[in-house]
């Protein structure tokens, strides 16, 4: 029997679309963040594949985007199907607490028995259909009470993401590969991520929730009142002329607390989170290293090069250039390479040390060199 390719039944799907991606920089910037960018070689960035995957769940007219007031002209030529009603924008960055949960308050209001899938606006996905029948499953597992993950079956001992440890199964109607977690693990170090490859009862973190938004809510008010509140104040104001005032005045007060540590992790702790095995290819394309293995399918002696008109001439090299200027980049004998050339910053490291370029980008800020950030 093929898989169905209608809606899920009361199913709205949030995109995230905010954080510049500072690991990426400086090809991601606060201008040009890592969702508006084609990272793949798809033609598509990775906002508009995010909806492209996710408007068969839901339907184009219940995906709401969460984005920067200085990001939505760029989202909306991205998204011209996105209805107005369904442009939320942040004043400030809060964290994903409070751009999720405004998410939910506001459709709750509008539709008190919707569930809600939240899915960030920057990772790439292959496998549609084991993706559909990961949220279908979710979808379930929500309808039952439970806030719903999808963990992403290990296949290397990764230190780049967090993981879920997984206990028995919870024998959800319409969500039989539904399992309770026992804890959530930050990134481990190599010699621990190899113990949980090896374990089997592991799986990354890709922080994918859904949930019925009522649930979702009263979770963030078990562990933030202060929080709710203030998400509910906004969210009776949303649809009405009071808007503005209310969201100047109310957002910049609300706590910055990712939804992991708000809503996960206590959840986990009362029983009350269930994690779907993704059976899917899933990459969050956390750095530079994560591009250059998808663009070198695996083969780790490749050279994957990005950019309109960029000119690389290598030998015996492996890794990645990104070229943004349309000088010629000459390589010789160097493995596992990270060249990111734009007009005003060059960045050259390796693969084995592109996750601490956020480190780089901290410190510009110390430096107050924000023209480069």
């Amino acid at each position: 029997m093929l898989p169905s390719t209608e809606p899920l039944d009361r199913f709205y799907s949030v995109i995230p679309a905010g954080g510049i991606g500072s690991r990426l920089w400086p090809l991601s910037r606060a201008d040009a963040p890592k969702f508006l960018h084609d990272l793949t070689g798809s033609g598509q960035t990775l906002l508009r594949a995010t909806w492209d995957r996710l408007a068969p769940l839901s339907g184009e007219q219940r995906i709401m985007v969460v984005t920067g007031r200085a990001h939505r002209a760029a989202v909306e030529e991205q998204l011209p199907e996105l209805a107005d009603l369904n442009v939320v924008l942040e004043s400030e960055p809060r964290e994903s607490t409070a751009a999720i949960g405004l998410a939910a308050a506001i459709l709750e209001k509008r539709e008190p028995d919707v569930i809600i899938g939240s899915f960030a606006a920057d990772h790439v996905i292959k496998g549609h259909h084991l993706f559909r029948q990961a949220v279908a499953e979710a979808v379930r597992a929500a309808d039952a009470g439970y806030i719903a993950t999808i963990g992403i079956q290990p296949t290397e001992p990764a230190v780049g993401f967090g993981y879920i440890k997984t206990a028995g199964a919870l024998h959800i109607a319409g969500a039989a590969s539904a399992l309770s977690v026992d804890s959530f693990v930050e990134k481990p170090d190599l010699a621990t991520a190899q113990d949980y490859l090896a374990n089997g009862t592991y799986f990354w973190n890709a922080g994918m929730y859904i949930a019925r938004a009522d649930r979702l809510l009263e979770e963030i008010g078990a562990s933030e009142p202060e929080l709710l509140a203030g998400l509910l104040e906004l969210a009776e104001a949303w649809d009405t002329p009071r808007r503005g005032a209310v969201v100047d005045r109310v957002w910049p007060r609300l706590k910055k607390i990712a939804i992991d540590y708000s809503v996960a992790e206590p959840a986990a702790a009362r029983g009350r989170l269930a994690v779907i095995p993704g059976q899917f290819d899933w990459d969050d394309v956390g750095d530079f290293a994560s591009i250059a293995k998808i663009h070198a399918n695996g083969r780790k002696r490749d050279l994957a090069i990005l950019g309109d008109g960029a000119r690389v001439l290598a030998d015996s090299s492996s890794g990645i250039v990104v070229s943004h200027t349309g000088r010629m980049i000459a390589l010789i004998g160097v493995e596992d390479i990270v060249v990111v050339d734009t007009p005003d910053a060059l960045l050259i490291t390796t693969s084995a040390n592109a996750q601490k370029v956020k480190a780089v980008v901290d410190a510009l800020k110390l430096s107050g060199s924000n023209d480069v950030l």
